[in-house]
């Protein structure tokens, strides 16, 4: 998801990406992030709903589907924030909100509309470095309240700032469990909103995706509360990113004379091609005439069949087995992205898969064959068709959960 670096709307595309922990020994998080993914209207809310615990999480997750819901319902952005804003009462002892917001809405991938209600203020980066975006201030009167002046009792203060997008434009949305982390324990008074920035304009590199930004910044923020959040903790980054379609190729065809035509559609598509399994590798390197190179077996991981290479293609590996440690590094990506630094280091068969699909990939084509193994076949598991379908089948639901662009085509 402008000054961008041509005209074409299809090269760039909006990246969400989302982590979050609970303050020590709360079972619910009191933040709460809504995203709305479109090709053209992307919006991402971040709501912290006061305190912690059961009431925040309800208050923060109330906050943040109503004005999706509004958004997604075609209501203009004016209106959703001053309902949301007018509606939410003050809390009469600390004459604050009950939850605040932050709302990113990116337009074609060529405008950014933010609007901030008491989180701290978003971070951009542009080029890697800190963006000073302007705001505008707001106000609106509480519920049954006329709007008169700045100076009006119980006003709330709405800031809203339009920009035009540059390609790896990033924004980093958090709660303020960020601009806490580390009181009384690791610095005085908070990690303060300048320090975040120095940080991430140190760890900044471009092919960052969004939940990666994320990732590393809450880690920070867990390390400097110790390990023991003294607050809900919340990062939410949207990414301007170019286009990177990646095709992955797995299985022979069903019908032995469609292998001609799943090879040419295969590798006449754009982008970086990897091929999965032993006879489908077998069968590229016959269609693209070269040798399968298996060298001598490096087994960077002893549970993951080593890799091989086919000239042209960027990364040939097993099958099955390695698909399906992609498919439990998927599954953990979009829970609590735990795996993410072994993945991310490593470079067996899965590792690199887990790499060019959650990290570079932006589109993904699946090109699946259909012929059965019965080495995949096992009478006890709970699915009727082979393991190689099934794998395929939940990695494109996590794929479209990260927000990929999927098809599958089956052979």
């Amino acid at each position: 998801m402008n000054e961008r670096i041509d005209n074409s709307l299809n090269e760039l595309c909006t990246d969400v990406g989302f982590v979050n922990v609970n303050k020590h020994g709360e079972q619910l998080c009191g933040d709460h992030v809504e995203v709305i993914p479109d090709d053209k209207l992307t919006v991402m809310v971040l709501a912290d709903g006061l305190g912690s615990g059961v009431k925040a999480n309800i208050l923060s997750t109330l906050t943040s589907k109503i004005i999706s819901t509004m958004i997604a319902n075609s209501l203009p952005i004016e209106e959703c924030v001053n309902t949301i804003a007018s509606t939410l009462p003050l809390c009469k002892e600390r004459q604050i909100a009950y939850s605040t917001f932050t709302i990113v809405r990116i337009s074609n991938n060529m405008e950014a509309e933010i609007i901030q209600y008491d989180n701290p203020w978003v971070i951009l980066l542009r080029n890697g470095k800190n963006f000073d975006y302007p705001k505008t201030a707001e106000f609106v009167a509480d519920k049954g309240e006329a709007i008169f002046s700045k100076g009006v009792i119980n006003k709330k203060v709405i800031y809203k700032t339009k920009i035009r997008l540059q390609e790896n434009d990033t924004f980093i949305a958090m709660s303020d469990g960020a601009i806490h982390a580390g009181i009384g324990k690791s610095l005085n008074f908070g990690w303060q909103r300048d320090d975040i920035i120095k940080y991430m304009e140190e760890i900044y590199q471009s092919d960052y995706s969004a939940k990666t930004t994320s990732s590393l910044l809450l880690s920070k923020c867990v390390e400097l509360y110790g390990g023991e959040p003294g607050d809900d903790t919340t990062i939410s980054t949207v990414k301007i990113r170019r286009r990177r379609p990646i095709n992955l190729l797995i299985g022979p065809p069903a019908n032995p004379q469609d292998v001609m035509k799943m090879m040419a559609l295969f590798f006449a598509k754009e982008g970086k091609h990897i091929v999965c399994g032993g006879t489908t590798s077998t069968l590229a390197a016959e269609f693209l005439r070269k040798s399968l190179n298996t060298g001598l077996p490096n087994y960077v991981d002893p549970d993951i069949p080593p890799t091989a290479a086919i000239d042209g293609v960027d990364l040939v590996t097993e099958g099955v087995i390695t698909m399906s440690r992609v498919l439990e590094y998927a599954r953990d990506y979009l829970k609590d992205n735990d795996d993410y630094f072994h993945w991310k280091t490593s470079e067996d068969g899965a590792s690199q898969i887990a790499q060019l699909l959650f990290e570079e990939a932006t589109d993904i084509n699946f090109y699946v064959g259909r012929a059965m193994n019965a080495a995949h076949q096992n009478p006890d598991l709970p699915i009727g068709f082979s393991i190689k379908m099934h794998i395929i089948d939940e990695l494109s639901t996590c794929l479209k959960a990260m927000g990929k662009q999927i098809k599958v085509s089956y052979f």
